[in-house]
């Protein structure tokens, strides 16, 4: 029986080659042929997407582009650049000396294929290095009355600590609390009022868990704060775009930071949920929220992308990203998840309360370790970490 082969990395695919026992300078010859990689290139104008075309036809690829392209009747035109790893690379040599700006593209490609052959494998915070080569858990800590899953619970300075400490014994890997509700419709809360139910129980996590505190905020004052008193990462849900003071405060204190992508408010991001181009917007959108950190003076080695499941998006969107959650890899830097109870599974699954969605998250956390993020952030600590842990040693049998 023919069957096609599923060889999800080089060293999958080199191991086949073995099985077949093709012989060593026979593997170095077909790995790059068995690696076929779409490449979406924005608005080119048609002059140079028409040099794209030819060049890499020549090498026996191909891309795909606008009518009148050919005509240059068209002012712009995105490109999809078809063909094997190889064949990129070989479309990159031979744009070194082309007009229209294809030689920087050049080397943006050959960037984004350096990216996917070596995804990071660590995330840099103040005080320490944490590990990428098995999935993180980031356990949620909620010191709110309203957010939408557990609201409520954990007000008492007693209650959080002991259920933070409950989450590290069953393997979180990172502590994210949050002090603001960030629910669909949440109103907001003053940076005084956010320290006032978040500062307590920093304090007394901050000395009693061996893993690191991560502070769910996008407000300068509160994470200024949260990092003088012991926590090492800041969860910005507006990837900077709410507190330009944010980015300082947090390469000054050296910290790790997510960036999330976002659109509107909590107040008001589920009024508008359509878009034209839903990972080429969240991509855009973080690639500025990067820019902005790095000018901050973060480094790159500190930073996590969020594409912001939930977050003004719909059911469709939700689930289009985790489907094509690699496209966002391209970007260069760990990716981190959050979909644990969110009412997208709700509405797929009719389960209307959110302690009833622990499978429906359980799938949504298998596959986006599959697609390949790093960083989990879930309710349920014990139960994600066992699906984390499982999918990925199907997908990454060779990785520690």
């Amino acid at each position: 029986m023919i069957r096609p082969l599923i060889l999800r990395s080089t060293a999958e695919a080199r191991r086949e080659l073995e099985r077949i026992g093709v012989d060593p300078a026979g593997i170095a010859r077909m790995l790059p042929k068995l690696e076929l990689l779409p490449i979406l290139v924005p608005k080119l104008r048609p002059a140079a997407a028409n040099i794209l075309k030819q060049e890499l036809l020549s090498l026996g690829g191909d891309a795909a582009v606008a009518r009148g392209t050919v005509a240059c009747s068209i002012d712009t035109t995105d490109v999809l650049l078809i063909g094997t790893r190889k064949q990129l690379t070989g479309l990159c040599a031979k744009l070194t000396q082309q007009p229209f700006g294809l030689s920087a593209l050049a080397e943006q490609v050959r960037q984004l294929l350096a990216t996917l052959t070596a995804p990071p494998t660590s995330w840099r915070l103040a005080r320490r290095v944490l590990s990428l080569k098995r999935p993180l858990i980031m356990g949620i800590l909620n010191v709110t009355p309203d957010s939408f899953s557990d609201g409520g619970r954990f007000t008492h300075v007693e209650s959080a600590v002991a259920h933070a400490l409950q989450m590290v014994e069953q393997g979180a890997n990172i502590i994210d609390i949050g002090a603001e509700s960030t629910r669909p419709g949440a109103p907001l809360v003053s940076a005084d009022e956010e320290l006032r139910r978040l500062l307590p129980v920093l304090e007394q996590l901050a000395g009693r868990v061996q893993v690191p505190i991560s502070i769910d905020t996008w407000k300068a004052p509160v994470a200024e704060a949260a990092l003088s008193a012991g926590a090492e990462i800041i969860n910005d849900i507006s990837g900077l775009t709410f507190d330009p003071a944010l980015a300082e405060v947090v390469a000054r204190h050296r910290a790790g930071l997510v960036l999330m992508h976002t659109r509107g408010t909590p107040a008001t991001m589920q009024q508008e949920t359509g878009y034209q181009d839903l990972l080429g917007e969240i991509a855009d959108f973080l690639q500025a929220s990067l820019q902005t950190a790095l000018e901050a003076g973060s480094s790159p080695e500190q930073l996590v992308l969020d594409p912001g499941i939930g977050f003004g998006k719909d059911t469709a969107g939700n689930l289009e990203i985790l489907r094509r959650l690699p496209e966002l890899a391209g970007l260069g830097y760990p990716l981190l998840v959050g979909s644990s109870r969110k009412r997208f599974i709700g509405t797929l699954l009719k389960r209307e309360q959110p302690e009833e969605r622990l499978l429906g998250t359980a799938a949504t956390v298998a596959l986006a370790v599959a697609q390949g993020a790093q960083v989990l952030r879930v309710h349920d600590v014990q139960a994600m970490r066992d699906v984390a842990d499982m999918t990925h040693s199907i997908v990454s049998p060779t990785t520690d």
